[in-house]
């Protein structure tokens, strides 16, 4: 959205352009499925933002809740300004340019995040790596081509990635490089801190009771919707995203979903998923598609890329050492018949299957 048109939006002039109610159920992402938690009537304003629609959804209320809601994309914005590599004026791009010229000195906000994401990193072995931006260019310059990269030009990049490159000075909240063109790229956290900061700001003004979404694949769940103990969320079958194998009833917690089913291309009659695994610089393989839910949707979106590419044991250990970490798991189904998740750390009673037969 551009900055004119934000400004209108936040005070309320382009409100009636931005916001709908949906009348019978929730809207796709929590429409009604068989034997599961129906939705009820909504709330939804909704804007674009790192390329992709974003939406708060809202129980009927005060109108006072509306302005609160429209206020919390302002922190998406920001977290779009601050870390997109796609504007030669944001920090991390600025980060990019000079960290290994010298130290680079960042703002708070950032230094956190980063010692964060090392955090994250060393929990993961290493498969959630912001550090990866050498690997993502160089993958995308070769689809754009029409062919694979060389292990030549993916061992080159793998020598310009990893977060051990990644030099944090806490006195006086500095970075550097240790590698040249080391690049930072936070394609699988950015959604998810933008979620959280956005879920502060509308529980410290005092809305309890909302969901938030960035493209859908990324969502916090606060407190309960109509009826129910939580927010009934529609989760899609990977190989027909058009429709929904199960619903996930979600409270006070972030999910993620990751998955190649969408982006992804073929060469010589062999399928790329975009989802690289960055201790080997190749796409990840092994499992179809993975639900993550958390205690925050960083976490949550960070969880679930490092889960699809360290493949169904590693996922499963990590949830075993972690309870507060739940997943639903789908290796490749047999034969190509039939999706058999593979479930940890989510109860029974708010997971509800519809259809685990492609197609129907």
């Amino acid at each position: 959205m551009p900055h004119s048109s934000r400004r209108e939006f936040l005070t309320g002039k382009a409100v009636h352009k931005e916001f709908r109610q949906v009348g019978d159920t929730v809207a796709d992402e929590l429409s009604q499925a068989i034997l599961a938690p129906a939705g009820s009537d909504t709330l939804r304003l909704e804007t674009q933002a790192m390329g992709c629609a974003w939406c708060v959804i809202l129980n009927p209320g005060p109108s006072q809740q509306v302005r609160v809601a429209s206020d919390a994309f302002e922190f998406v914005y920001r977290t779009e300004d601050l870390l997109t590599v796609y504007r030669d004026n944001s920090d991390v791009a600025k980060l990019n340019r000079s960290a290994f010229v010298k130290p680079h000195v960042v703002s708070t906000e950032l230094f956190a995040f980063l010692v964060h994401c090392r955090e994250l990193w060393l929990a993961t072995q290493h498969t959630f790596d912001p550090t990866s931006g050498a690997l993502i260019q160089l993958w995308k310059a070769c689809r754009l081509d029409g062919r694979i990269p060389t292990q030549t030009e993916i061992d080159f990049a793998l020598a310009h990635t990893g977060m051990q490159h990644l030099q944090l000075d806490s006195h006086t909240e500095s970075i550097s490089y240790a590698v040249k063109n080391l690049s930072l790229d936070f394609g699988a956290i950015g959604k998810g801190y933008a979620i959280d900061l956005a879920t502060k700001h509308l529980q410290a003004e005092d809305v309890s009771n909302f969901l938030i979404h960035g493209g859908q694949s990324s969502l916090f769940a606060a407190g309960t919707h109509a009826a129910l103990n939580g927010w009934p969320i529609g989760i899609k079958n990977p190989l027909f995203t058009e429709k929904r194998y199960a619903t996930l009833l979600l409270k006070d917690q972030g999910m993620s979903t990751s998955g190649s089913n969408i982006q992804y291309f073929r060469h010589a009659g062999r399928r790329y998923g975009h989802i690289l695994d960055p201790r080997t610089g190749w796409p990840a393989q092994g499992l179809l598609s993975v639900t993550v839910v958390a205690p925050t949707a960083t976490q949550a979106d960070a969880v679930s890329t490092a889960f699809y590419a360290m493949g169904l044991d590693n996922a499963l250990r990590y949830c075993d050492d972690n309870p507060e970490v739940g997943a639903i798991l789908i290796p490749q189904p047999t034969q190509g018949k039939t999706l058999e998740p593979v479930v940890r750390n989510i109860p029974n009673d708010r997971l509800f299957y519809e259809s685990l037969t492609p197609g129907h």
